[in-house]
This record gives structure tokens, sequence and C-alpha cells, in this order.
């Protein structure tokens, strides 16, 4: 049922998120949109449109949503990438945009994928409810700035230099802004559109976000390049902690468990219908990308 539902939300997600790109005038910015839009699980999507599902909203007011927070996690990786931050040259089994095209090439289509999900989030949600949208437009500015999403990125850049690696506190304050942000603010985004209580919602994302970092450091560790599509190994080459690094594997894998059951845990209060959400708390735990 899970993979189902993801499968359909990656696929009207990128529909809308391309058509959007493919509206914009031609060259090299829009182009190197279209590349880094393509792809990937479309975890983020499924949690807008899951979210929205639980909480009555029509799936049209939904979609520019998931299509947003999917143009908004593009940029991230876009820029990610680049030579000045972790200076990878593949992302989903492609080069990376500024490797494709060039690094000033590569800043731009970050920008613009960025402006394009502000756009796209405008545009979600009743509009007979105004107060709504402009909140969820506040939340994905929050959630991707200079105190979510942006904020782990540096505290990121900054442990490299860092004279001890990170402490186990220190790393999931990290992944939480990094990682952990855009998450919730996909899962919330259901009941923000409508106009209900978003705290579950809240607690759940926040133990998936978690789990989901712990997951990607041990498929860092045991996963397969090709597969995922990108270089494995490079935290742990450069020295910086990891849940691994400090947990081990068992201990990582122990801890990621006890999130996903805190995560099904806050699903309570949907009964039966949470149950996709549960399906994919377990999904990201297993995964092999």
């Amino acid at each position: 049922m899970f993979q189902t539902a993801l499968a359909e939300a990656a696929k009207q997600a990128e529909a809308c998120l391309i058509g959007a790109i493919d509206a914009l005038p031609p060259g090299n910015v829009r182009d190197g949109m279209r590349w880094a839009a393509t792809g990937g699980k479309r975890l983020r999507a499924f949690l807008v449109l899951e979210s929205a599902r639980l909480h009555g909203v029509q799936p049209d007011q939904a979609l520019p949503a998931a299509a947003a927070i999917e143009a908004m996690h593009a940029y991230s990786l876009v820029h990610d990438d680049l030579p000045c931050m972790d200076d990878d040259d593949l992302r989903r089994g492609r080069p990376t945009v500024h490797v494709r095209w060039d690094e000033a090439t590569g800043v731009l289509v970050g920008d613009a994928l960025q402006s394009l999900s502000f756009d796209l989030v405008s545009q979600a949600g009743d509009a007979d409810h105004p107060a709504r949208r402009v909140r969820l437009i506040s939340e994905l500015a929050v959630a991707a700035g200079a105190g979510g999403m942006v904020l782990g990125q540096a505290q990121d850049i900054a442990a490299e230099t860092a004279p001890a690696p990170l402490n186990l506190t220190e790393i999931t304050t990290l992944q939480s802004n990094k990682t952990g942000a855009l998450i919730r603010w996909s899962a919330m985004a259901g009941p923000v559109m409508a106009g209900a209580d978003p705290n579950p919602m809240q607690s759940y994302a926040t133990a998936l976000g978690l789990a989901f970092q712990i997951a990607d450091d041990i498929l860092d560790v045991t996963g397969d390049s090709a597969k995922m599509g990108k270089k494995l190994g490079k935290d742990s080459g450069a020295g910086k902690a990891t849940f691994v690094s400090l947990l081990g594997l068992d201990g990582a894998r122990k801890r990621a468990d006890d999130l996903i059951d805190e995560a099904e845990a806050a699903l309570a209060p949907y009964g039966d219908e949470g149950e996709r959400l549960r399906q994919a708390a377990r999904f990201v735990v297993s995964r092999e990308t």
C-alpha cells in the first residue's frame, strides 16, 4: 500500500514540478533545474499529500505544496554538491549540476529552484483561507532558512574544521536542522492547510527525520554506491562524526528502530487511517537507497 502511494505521489509531484519548470524561459538555468528536479524518492512530497489526505485537504490543493517541497529539496542538493560545500560530482546516479554545466550555473539553478518553491507553495491550500496559506509559506521559509536547513548545513561545514568531532547531542541537533526541518514541514503541511492541530504530525516527523538520517549514516557504511547514486564514506573519510561512528552499527540501528516506534506512537490519533505513514516510517529504516 505504501509503495503504491509513494510511487503515485512521486509521479504527481514530479509532473507538477517539471511542468512549472518547463514554463520558464529556455536556457541553462531552466535545463539545470529540470536536471536537478528529476528523480529521487519523493518522500517529502508523499508526506505532504498523505498528511493532506488525513486532514481532508483536496489533492489539487495539496499538490502545489508537494511540488514546492521537492523544489526546495532539489535546491538544497544542488548547493550542497557545489565545490565550496560538499564538492560532489554525482547525484542520483548522474553528474551534479555544476559538473554537467558549471559552478555559476549550479548556484543560479539552486537559487531559481528555491524561488520556484515559494511560487508553488503560494498556490497551495484553500484560497478562501489566506491565513493558512500565509502560515504554510512562512513556516517553509523558517524550515529552509537560517533557523532550519541552512543552519544545519552551516553546522555541518563548521564540524569539518572543529577541534573535536561532534558529540551525540550536537550531531542530533545538526541533523534535526539539516535533514529534519524540511521533513517536519512536509508532514505538518496537511494540518496547516486544514487549520487542524499539527502537533501529532510534528512529533511523527521529528522522529522520522532523525531515523531517516541515521539510516543514511548506516547506508554510508553498508550501502552500494551504484544503488545510492552517489559516493559513500565521505563523512567518515573526513573524520566527521556520524551516528554510526558515535553509536556503532548495532547501536545506530537500535536508535533508528526506537525512533520508528516513537513515530508510530505519534500516529495514534489517526487510528487505522495512519497506516500508510506507519509503513513510511518502516520504509525509512529498511530502504537500500
